[in-house]
């Protein structure tokens, strides 16, 4: 009887310890974190996740597709294709990858028919150096085989020639090519520029590759998804996508390879993803021809149907465009009269291609990017490309700059049926302004911070991690900003902890001393 009592005492006394200590980590935890979250970083939903299988997988999930006539290189086309939504620039230290176990497509299909005659497929493989470390740099990386890039990638390009949709060549036009990095910080990578220059290459029968990092150029406003933006217009204007980045793959052949002829230039242009399933059998699992089309045209049942088919079975999907939702919405919401179903004038816009500029002969309807290869491109581009008479835009191709969420807006409402209008989400531009050269696509957004993120180099009131985060010169009181407040507090509670776990510490002795003397004397009694 005194050992099973003895027995309990001492656990009921291990039992106050551990809730002691826990409770004194706890407060210190709970504290910091209580002041970290008084002024949380702001963070929008995103547009490219937009599938509910495919939002859990963005290593494997396409953003957007562009297709245009190269402006400096009349004479090639260039693709620009996007995955892995909303990289958070300082998200390490894995940053963000290319997936090693996906097949990532760009197809063309020359002749109308919705099947892919060309293939150019990417498969990448990475290597670490130094297992034993969390860095992605173990020190300032200067060039692609800088020993302190401790994460590397590498891919290579395949050209796929098909005839019904089964392969009758593979030609590799590019073999064991280096992709840029993420872009870490100024501090690891001091000129990513030089980086980015270093990961475009030839390819085997002409033109350019690129697989790395860029700054999203997809520019809009996303609370579309909050009532239209906020049933009253009041969300608009706020570019959801700047400072984060995609990861880009690009490339830049001559016309003449993906056209059918001079006198049939049409070609449609959508990428998909493919991985491995749990049998081992390589399974679609996102699909992206035309903008916006998975997120505000198919509807939410058919989502993931539409990210694993093929654009030779649309037709499954016709009805969603001839008669969309989301007139109907700006009618109930904003009271504008909804346009005469069917629409077949969206058919033309997303299915079919342009009669007279960009529909090829015999078209069969399917959702893919259709660009009529022998327009030249704009001496002075315009935003609202074929709306606004500039037929090197969307929906001919899509060029970077091209403002499709406008231009979708109006389609909608019927600007092709005669009901003119300027709908739009107030965001006209990209946040970085693209390059006028291949790869095009502006450098991505750095992970850095504070003065370094400045250019100029050092500021004399940078932190110095050493001193807790203080300001050199700054006085300890009136003078310092929320984020000293939070080391400050952040220190004042974790002390907090380690002063109740001390003093827990002691009281436990004391008790478990004054325990023991009791309870021998009972056991030498009893």
């Amino acid at each position: 009887m005194t050992a099973i009592a003895k027995s309990r005492a001492g656990r009921r006394s291990r039992r106050g310890l551990a809730a002691l200590v826990c409770g004194a980590l706890a407060a210190g935890g709970l504290a910091a974190a209580g002041v970290t979250a008084l002024e949380p970083e702001a963070a929008d939903a995103s547009s490219h996740r937009e599938a509910p299988l495919i939002s859990g997988q963005p290593q494997y999930d396409n953003t957007d597709v562009y297709a245009f006539v190269s402006p400096d290189k009349p004479d090639s086309t260039t693709i620009v294709a996007n995955w892995l939504p909303f990289e958070e620039p300082a998200g390490g230290p894995n940053f963000y990858p290319w997936a090693d176990d996906a097949q990532y497509d760009v197809h063309i299909d020359s002749d109308g028919d919705a099947q892919g005659d060309l293939l150019y497929r990417w498969t990448f493989d990475t290597k670490t150096r130094n297992g034993d470390t969390f860095l992605y740099n173990t020190g300032p990386v200067t060039s692609l085989d800088d020993p302190d890039l401790n994460v590397t990638q590498t891919y290579d390009l395949e050209l796929i020639k098909l005839k019904g949709q089964k392969a009758v060549s593979t030609t590799k036009v590019a073999d064991d090519v280096p992709a840029a990095p993420s872009h870490v910080g100024k501090a690891s990578m001091p000129n990513y520029k030089k980086l980015r220059d270093q990961a475009v290459r030839p390819v085997k029968g002409g033109g350019s590759a690129f697989a790395g990092q860029a700054d999203d150029p997809f520019f809009l406003d996303l609370r579309v998804f909050d009532l239209l933006y906020g049933g009253d217009l009041s969300e608009v204007g706020n570019d959801t996508l700047k400072g984060y980045n995609v990861n880009s793959l690009a490339l830049q052949v001559p016309t003449e390879q993906i056209r059918q002829s001079e006198k049939q230039p049409t070609v449609g242009i959508w990428s998909t993803t493919q991985r491995k399933n749990a049998s081992g059998k390589w399974t679609q699992v996102s699909r992206l021809g035309n903008p916006l089309v998975n997120e505000v045209v198919v509807p939410q049942k058919d989502k993931d149907k539409f990210n694993a088919s093929s654009p030779w079975n649309d037709a499954d999907f016709l009805k969603y465009v001839t008669k969309p939702e989301l007139p109907k919405l700006l009618e109930k919401i904003y009271k504008l009269k909804a346009p005469a179903e069917p629409r077949n004038d969206l058919v033309s816009v997303f299915l079919t291609g342009v009669k007279g500029l960009n529909q090829p002969p015999g078209v069969r309807p399917a959702e893919a990017l259709r660009l009529n290869t022998s327009v030249k491109p704009a001496d002075s581009p315009k935003r609202l490309g074929v709306l606004d008479g500039d037929n090197a835009g969307f929906p001919n191709g899509r060029r970077l700059a091209d403002d499709v969420v406008d231009i979708e807006l109006q389609a909608v409402e019927g600007e092709l049926t005669g009901n003119k209008n300027d709908l739009g989400d107030a965001v006209d531009v990209n946040d970085q302004k693209f390059g006028g050269t291949f790869p095009y696509v502006a450098l991505p957004t750095s992970g850095s911070r504070g003065p370094l993120a400045k250019d100029g180099g050092s500021d004399s009131s940078a932190r110095d991690a050493l001193n807790g985060g203080a300001v050199p010169g700054r006085p300890a009181a009136g003078g310092g900003d929320d984020t000293d407040a939070v080391l400050v507090a952040s220190g004042a509670a974790g002390a907090a902890g380690v002063l109740l776990v001390g003093l827990g510490l002691a009281w436990w002795r004391r008790r478990a001393a004054g325990a023991a003397g009791g309870a021998g004397g009972g056991g030498l009694t009893g």
